[in-house]
């Protein structure tokens, strides 16, 4: 393999860690608040909202709904007054979290569904503010299934970086379209794979391991 192709498959890896990096923060920073609130305003819940739980339940599902091949195209309006550019990695970074923060904000309203009945009962018996509940019982024992689903999250905008390829969002995704599938290149095709399939295997191990430390913790 030549010397220039070694240094685009580089880049290339470097852009989707970037992608995924960026929009995976900004996924969590707007979808795990969004979470919290779903399961303190669901029905029965410690700060109970039905219309709020309604609206907000609504648009996720619509947010989820949307495949993301056609929101990627449906946003470029809203991407161009965002970042200046409807191409390369910064444009991608906004479908990407657009597409993110509604499945965070599922999984983080699970995770918190999850917990014991009993767990928050005591902590209400206790006297504990709804905002104490939340910061020192909920958050902490929904935090290992929190992480799990994060590692989800990562691992499905790995696959979405990819597909972002399709319209010029660069990254692994881009080389592989415009190298492996437009130039017949089969060879930087299968590269692309499986460097992708390192990827997801990595964040799967590392989030598997970050599960872990954090149950182990809250058992312990």
């Amino acid at each position: 393999m030549s010397q220039d192709l070694l240094e685009l498959l580089a880049d290339g890896l470097l852009e989707t860690f970037y992608m995924v990096g960026a929009s995976s923060a900004i996924a969590f920073l707007i979808g795990l608040p969004l979470g919290v609130i779903l399961s303190i305003s669901a029905p029965a819940s410690v700060l109970p909202n039905r219309p709020l739980y309604g609206t907000l339940s609504l648009l996720v599902n619509i947010g989820r709904s949307v495949p993301f091949i056609i929101l990627m195209v449906a946003i470029i309006p809203f991407t161009r007054l965002i970042v200046g550019t409807s191409i390369g990695t910064n444009a991608a970074v906004v479908p990407l979290a657009v597409s993110a923060i509604p499945f965070v904000g599922r999984v983080a309203e699970s995770a918190l569904r999850e917990i014991d009945g009993g767990i928050i009962e005591a902590a209400q018996s206790m006297g504990a503010t709804p905002f104490e509940i939340i910061v020192k019982v909920m958050l902490p024992e929904a935090l290992p299934a929190m992480i799990a689903g994060a590692t989800l999250t990562v691992i499905n905008l790995i696959g979405y970086s990819a597909m972002a390829g399709a319209i010029g969002g660069g990254g692994l995704g881009d080389i592989a379209i415009r190298y492996g599938y437009q130039r017949f290149m089969p060879a930087i095709m299968l590269i692309t794979v499986v460097m992708l399939v390192l990827m997801v295997q990595l964040f799967q191990f590392l989030g598997d391991k970050w599960s872990a430390a954090a149950r182990h913790d809250r058992n312990g």
